[in-house]
């Protein structure tokens, strides 16, 4: 029975206040996406489940970082291991953290270190144009950890769009000496834009076993686009982000563990696009260059890896005749890694892919794609993938199906793997093949009017040699050379078999109330199904929701707002028999915002609740959360 009310609740969930009901909102789930198929088209052509939401949304929930705005959204489960962005894994249709592709303006940001580094966003919040979040399979489009989503930030000096100037700055502090503050400066003319940002996090925080769940958080940027000659734009983006945070138990389950840890990275990319009257070409180039420094006791000898990632892309998208477009591309990539932990290593990786969207009768879309990957490590991979929809009106009635896959990351190939000796702890193997699987699914969108959509659907995934962490006792550890007979590891493995099915519900809705009001609010529910032939179960596939609620609820009357944004999760049961701790099977958690506009919008006063109700939990077995956390601030935008 209790169940009955979270449902209801469900309905209404990431919203987002309104200044007048002749505005548009900036939450709403866009019709024009470019993730499904590397070229702009309407979503109900794309034969995928997408959602799209306004850059504008983050200043106006009640959330701190991108993975706190991405924990609201249907579907999305982010587990925290820190608060405010401090450490996030995102999964996606159950999918582990590192089968999230995360994009920025179509440059892939996952670290070849780990995917717990994902959800490191290097940009300012006001700097995003929109975020697609694209559920299931793309690796056909995008490659390798593309397969249980995608989450593209499409920002506004990449989008092509022109753009107002914008100042901006907020001030925001609270209990446990919270101090958290940004500004964002943009200047825009018909060829021109540039904007700088800051972005600061900063609390000691509550206390933990011996410790204080401490972060200090920094993200900086500057971004440029110019339109020069024959309809040619040039992209440019320079960023940076520092952070420091206490990681106890992020890794581990050992009572001993005190960690913290640092994690410095430089975002360089350019990018070339040239319009024509039949395509358009584009070029980019990136870098990502990355420090992690773990500490897993005070007086201990720190972990340090530094890590680069270098790629480098090209793709024309042209059109045959009025039913039917083409895209054509390649791809290299270089991963590094210095370690005196995992070692020294590097990886070429390259790919060459092709697109091709039909529209038949009218009414009925069908997109193939089919993507050629070679790396050092695994060799060949073809991956294929087709989608349709038929859309004869308001309803959708959509499918698609194909192959994607993965490739181990450096801490699952080689942690542990150049210290002198290792007690207990994850052990990382060099001989990890690549993991793949088959995708398939089926939904149904119903646009009832302008306010109301609702979108349905069911999907599988069967994995074959799955990597993750498996509990293996010494004398079946392959490598025995820094370890101890007794010790307690877990070997990075290919797992034999893993099917995941689930259904997914997804509604919006928006409804002006008045001349001056405006209530708006989004859903979702998700209920998954994971099953391990393996009689050891893994860790993280064991680790994601079994049941979600993504929920909010926000109107505006007048100058006053209240936004609440919120989950319900139910998962298997942990326990941590050396922590003396266990994770909830349910969660529920409410979080809100009461904002007042004043100086006509140019100003805006809060007060906020995060953890609401005060509840107790954790994520990721061991890592802490914060219970309710009072805060207040003041925004100011002199340009809005």
């Amino acid at each position: 029975m209790a169940r009955i009310p979270l449902l209801l609740i469900s309905i209404f969930t990431l919203s987002v206040h309104y200044l007048n009901a002749q505005q548009d909102s900036s939450l709403q789930l866009d019709n024009v996406i470019i993730t499904a198929n590397l070229a702009v088209q309407q979503q109900k052509e794309s034969g995928r489940n997408i959602i799209a939401i306004n850059g504008n949304t983050f200043r106006q929930l009640p959330v701190h970082s991108v993975d706190e705005l991405l924990r609201y959204l249907p579907g999305i489960e982010i587990q925290q291991r820190g608060p405010q962005g401090a450490q996030s894994d995102i999964t996606i249709r159950g999918g582990t953290f590192q089968q999230v592709l995360v994009i920025i303006d179509g440059i892939k940001l996952n670290d070849p270190l780990t995917g717990h580094f994902s959800m490191y966003v290097p940009i300012h919040p006001a700097e995003i144009e929109r975020v697609e979040i694209l559920k299931g399979a793309a690796s056909a489009i995008w490659g390798s950890e593309a397969v249980g989503g995608v989450v593209h930030i499409i920002t506004r000096a990449f989008s092509g769009k022109q753009q107002n100037s914008t100042t901006r700055a907020r001030l925001q502090t609270g209990e446990y000496g919270l101090i958290n503050g940004d500004a964002f400066f943009s200047r825009s003319d018909e060829k021109s834009y540039f904007s700088a940002g800051i972005l600061n996090n900063n609390a000691r925080g509550p206390v933990l076993r011996g410790t204080r769940n401490r972060f200090n958080l920094h993200t900086t940027g500057l971004s440029y686009s110019r339109m020069m000659a024959d309809n040619w734009q040039l992209r440019l983006r320079a960023s940076a982000d520092f952070r420091s945070f206490n990681a106890q138990n992020f890794y581990t389950s050992f009572a001993s563990d005190t960690a913290r840890e640092k994690v410095n990275s430089g975002w360089l990319q350019a990018g070339l696009q040239k319009k024509t009257s039949r395509g358009s070409f584009q070029a980019d180039i990136a870098y990502k260059k990355l420090r992690d420094q773990y500490w897993f006791r005070p007086a201990a000898v720190p972990n340090d890896n530094r890590s680069g990632l270098f790629l480098a892309q090209a793709f024309y998208s042209g059109r045959a005749d009025k039913k039917n477009q083409y895209t054509a591309g390649a791809q290299l990539i270089r991963k590094t890694i210095r370690s005196n932990d995992r070692g020294n290593h590097g990886l070429w990786h390259g790919a060459v892919y092709g697109i091709v969207r039909h529209k038949l009768n009218g009414n009925f879309f069908l997109n193939e794609s089919l993507r050629l990957d070679w790396d050092e490590s695994y060799g060949w991979v073809l991956v294929p993938q087709v989608s349709m929809a038929w859309s004869p009106g308001r309803l959708t009635l959509r499918m698609a199906g194909g192959r994607s896959f993965r490739d181990a990351d450096f801490t699952e190939r080689y942690n542990n793997y150049n210290k002198v000796q290792v007690t207990s702890g994850r052990i990382g193997n060099p001989d990890l093949g690549a993991e793949q699987s088959w995708n398939a699914e089926i939904g149904a969108d119903y646009q009832f009017n302008s306010r109301f959509r609702i979108s349905a659907g069911v999907f599988t995934r069967d994995y074959a040699d799955l990597i993750d962490w498996v509990n293996t006792p010494y004398a079946e550890m392959p490598r025995k050379e820094n370890l101890v007979p007794g010790g307690s590891y877990a070997l990075a493995s290919n797992v034999e078999k893993i099917r995941t099915s689930g259904f997914e519900l997804d509604l919006v809705y928006r409804q002006p109330t008045g001349p001056r009001s405006n209530l708006l609010a989004v859903g979702g529910f998700t209920v998954l199904d994971s099953k391990n032939d393996d009689p050891v179960p893994s860790l993280y596939i064991s680790s994601h929701a079994t049941l979600l609620f993504n929920y909010s609820l926000a109107w505006t009357i007048r100058s006053f707002s209240i936004a609440v944004t919120g989950l319900y999760k139910e998962r298997d049961p942990q326990k941590s028999a050396a922590l003396n701790t266990e994770l909830s099977t349910a969660v529920f958690l409410l979080n809100s915002r009461l904002s007042w506009q004043f100086s006509g919008n140019r100003g805006k006063l809060y007060a906020q609740a995060d953890n609401l109700l005060n509840t107790r939990f954790s994520d990721l077995l061991g890592a802490r959360m914060p219970g309710r956390w009072l805060s207040a601030g003041i925004e100011i935008a002199l340009c809005p």
